[in-house]
């Protein structure tokens, strides 16, 4: 597959441009997913499901989902020495070409493992682990000088990200549920480092103290040059003061298999279209469709579409309103969007001996 740089159509893109497109770090998971169930199950009772799919989550979902978009994907995690830190490696280097020069393999330490029931457009979670023994700022170190880079915001700043920052790496950002239900405002202290920041809804409206994804909107884009918010099943709304763009696009109405990872498919989906230069909307509609696309799929990693996925669903639309609204893939898709790409396997395939 073609780099992105190649397929770019931004003029001011340097072809001899080494750096990382994307840098990354957090914590992995083996994820096994269990989908097609009526309805959750009770305590005491078994349910049988036809549907399952195994493979890297966590931090992987996004490194593997800018990978599929020909993106140099930095990957700094901490693997287990066990069965599923070696499977999560083997898939995200063989297989999906991510650089994982920055990752360890910790001894005697157990790889996180989560399963997932996936209900309707929900999912329940449960997972087994425990801290890894090295932390995002001791994976990073001095980090490398990356066009960008994808964070996950935490209460306590990790010192990386101001590095980062200082090297000219744009951050785009996002937050995730806050347990405590504070929504302490001193998080969004940490947009002053960021490029875009790119939460849900919810999340949106606690932070901000606001009643509507708008309003959340109009108070994140003080703070932020890039300022975006997911609404689910709504779309998503976005503004950039940089260009004076504002876009609201509608989600697609498309089946539900396992909403696990559709976030980080967005988020990945909306840095590789900015990359490439693309004016707001065209990037808010490319994220809305990738992500709409990867929970036809058993979630984490591989339910990503990547280039492949993207040109086969334009390939196959028909519908009138939507080949009109999706016109600008004309122009975008690569000439050649590479293979297909691998789903999540029910049963990690057996190694040749």
């Amino acid at each position: 597959m073609k780099s992105f740089d190649e397929l770019s159509r931004r003029e001011d893109v340097r072809v001899d441009d080494d750096r990382p497109d994307v840098l990354l770090t957090g914590l992995l998971f083996y994820d096994l997913v269990l989908t097609g169930l009526d309805r959750p199950p009770t305590p005491g009772e078994e349910i049988w499901t036809a549907g399952m799919g195994c493979g890297p989550g966590g931090i992987a979902n996004l490194a593997a989902a800018a990978a599929r978009f020909g993106l140099r994907t930095c990957l700094a995690t901490v693997f287990g020495d066990d069965f599923y830190g070696a499977y999560c490696r083997e898939i995200l280097v063989g297989q999906e070409g991510v650089d994982l020069s920055l990752s360890r393999v910790a001894q005697g330490w157990h790889t996180p493992v989560t399963v997932a029931l996936a209900h309707g457009q929900d999912r329940a979670l449960v997972t087994h682990g425990q801290e890894p023994p090295y932390s995002q700022d001791a994976l990073m170190g001095d980090p490398p000088e990356a066009r960008t880079a994808l964070v996950h915001l935490e209460a306590e700043p990790r010192a990386w990200l101001a590095k980062a920052a200082a090297n000219g790496t744009q951050i785009y950002a996002d937050v995730g549920w806050d347990p405590t239900q504070e929504w302490s405002t001193a998080l969004l202290d940490q947009l002053s480092l960021c490029h875009a920041f790119l939460p849900n809804e919810t999340e949106a409206m606690a932070y901000t103290r606001t009643d509507s994804a708008v309003a959340a909107l109009g108070t994140l884009s003080e703070l932020v040059p890039v300022a975006v918010v997911t609404r689910g099943g709504d779309g998503a709304v976005a503004v950039d003061q940089s260009t004076g763009e504002y876009a609201d696009v509608p989600a697609l109405d498309l089946d539900v298999l396992d909403a696990t990872g559709a976030g980080d498919v967005f988020g990945a989906s909306f840095v590789a279209a900015s990359l490439g230069g693309w004016p707001l909307e065209e990037r808010l509609r490319f994220a809305v469709l990738a992500a709409g696309l990867s929970v036809q799929h058993h979630g984490g990693a591989l339910a990503a579409p990547g280039w492949y996925g993207i040109d086969r669903w334009w390939r196959s639309l028909t519908d009138p309103e939507l080949k009109r609204t999706y016109g600008f893939l004309a122009e975008r898709l690569p000439a050649d969007p590479g293979p297909p790409v691998q789903y999540a396997p029910v049963t990690p395939p057996a190694r040749q001996h």
